[in-house]
């Protein structure tokens, strides 16, 4: 690096720092404001601030992946890098208390498992030089300057895996573009999901040489086809075979709409059985609250384990165990997406063969939508009666479920192979498979 460049990107970086060290009173006031919606959060503040009690535990090899959509999309890449390496061990951070969940749920103590501190370069050099990761593995767009700084400064190889940047996020960074450009220059790879991606990256200034295609790993998602089918089953022995719908991943601007369709569907099926699951754990008392007031006889997943015949709304509030219950509904709803959020995984309900249904706001999905959108495996709503318009199709023709789950199940099963493109992609800094 040149001496102007040094200077620029210290100027950067300090001005960056500056202004994060001004907001560590907001990150306490955050913390508890969330803590005051979920427990969670007002809990392991420490790890926040890279401060441990523990004495340092090297492991070697380090994936970030910021919450439970991320956490279930790099599952896959984690499962392989066990498999390669079971004598080696894993940390995987997050930020999220719902993340932290998914990471022990799946992983157990196999994994270690702390938060990732917040992007203050004291913090993150305690916790790189806590944790000794020989490789970094960050999910999708977590671009923090000072976490990928200080990895290059401590002789860390960096990768971006499952990289994904939409045209909103390009946007948005663009004013942060001198800064980015640089931390973008730090990583080893960006592997990213698709060509799109791969441009979006190089125009915020990641090195063309830098950056490859190696497919989203959520093609590679893992069914536990066992207990899909053992649920499926128990479920219909329960509830019966009425008509039933899954609203997943839903935001709270979005549940008026889902108990607006739900409503609808009753009118026509008064059997009809909506099984719900909120985004976030806080909502989960909420939304079955709604239903209830609404009128409707509610079970959840706690209380009930599994609906019966008189249940018209069922709500799943429990981590981890959606696939399962997809795997119960004739259609999903997927949420995040009749509200500006840019959507959630589209391939989860495709992948165990239910007819996905969503908003128009799919723009950190694009990619995914488009594909499924041709296959035949996705109708997007232009807004709620939308929505509810192409659920109610759906439910009453037998034949376009066939032709969609036929088409979702080809998908994914055709665009599987990410996670063996990004070990290619990692190997120079990876040590040789345990089988080797």
């Amino acid at each position: 690096m040149s001496s102007a460049a040094d200077t620029t990107e210290r100027l950067l970086r300090g001005l960056y720092s500056t202004a994060l060290y001004l907001l560590v009173p907001a990150t306490v006031y955050h913390l508890i404001w969330r803590g005051f919606r979920q427990e969670a959060y007002l809990e392991r503040w420490s790890e926040r601030y890279a401060r441990y009690a523990d004495p340092a535990a090297p492991t070697p090899v380090w994936v970030h992946a910021v919450s439970v959509g991320e956490v279930n999309a790099v599952a896959p890449l984690v499962d392989a890098l066990i498999r390669a390496y079971p004598d080696l061990r894993l940390l995987v951070t997050t930020i999220t208390p719902t993340g932290s969940a998914r990471v022990r749920a799946l992983w157990g103590d196999r994994v270690d498992h702390v938060y990732l501190p917040y992007d203050l370069s004291g913090a993150v050099r305690r916790f790189l030089a806590h944790f000794s990761p020989k490789v970094a593995l960050v999910v999708e767009t977590e671009l923090w300057p000072n976490l990928l700084l200080c990895c290059r400064d401590a002789g860390i190889p960096a990768y971006l895996v499952n990289a994904r940047l939409s045209e909103k996020s390009l946007r948005g960074y663009r004013l942060l573009r001198p800064l980015l450009s640089r931390v973008l220059a730090t990583l080893r790879r960006v592997a990213a999901q698709s060509e799109a991606d791969a441009r979006r990256f190089q125009s915020l200034g990641a090195p063309a040489a830098t950056v490859t295609v190696t497919g989203n790993l959520k093609y590679d998602i893992a069914i536990d086809t066992a207990a899909v089918e053992r649920t499926a089953a128990e479920f219909r022995e329960r509830a019966g075979g009425r008509p039933a719908w899954i609203a997943a991943s839903t935001h709270p601007e979005e549940e008026a709409a889902v108990l607006a369709i739900h409503r609808r569907l009753r009118e026509r099926w008064p059997d009809a059985l909506l099984l719900w699951a909120p985004r976030h754990p806080e909502r989960f008392r909420g939304v079955a609250q709604q239903a209830i007031d609404a009128g409707w006889r509610v079970a959840t997943r706690r209380l009930t384990r599994l609906p019966d015949a008189e249940d018209a709304v069922f709500v799943i509030d429990t981590l981890g165990e959606l696939q399962r219950f997809y795997a119960c509904a004739d259609v999903a709803f997927v949420g995040g997406s009749l509200q500006d959020v840019g959507g959630h995984n589209l391939l989860e309900p495709a992948a165990v063969g239910v007819p996905v249904v969503t908003g128009p706001h799919l723009h950190n999905f694009t990619d995914i939508a488009d594909r499924m959108q041709s296959a035949g495996a996705l109708e997007v709503g232009a807004d709620a009666d939308a929505v509810g318009a192409a659920i109610e199709g759906l439910l009453e023709d037998e034949g376009r479920r066939a032709a969609m789950r036929d088409a979702g199940l080809a998908l994914v099963r055709d665009g599987r192979g990410a996670v063996r493109r990004t070990l290619a992609v990692l190997a120079a800094d990876l040590p040789r498979p345990a089988a080797d």
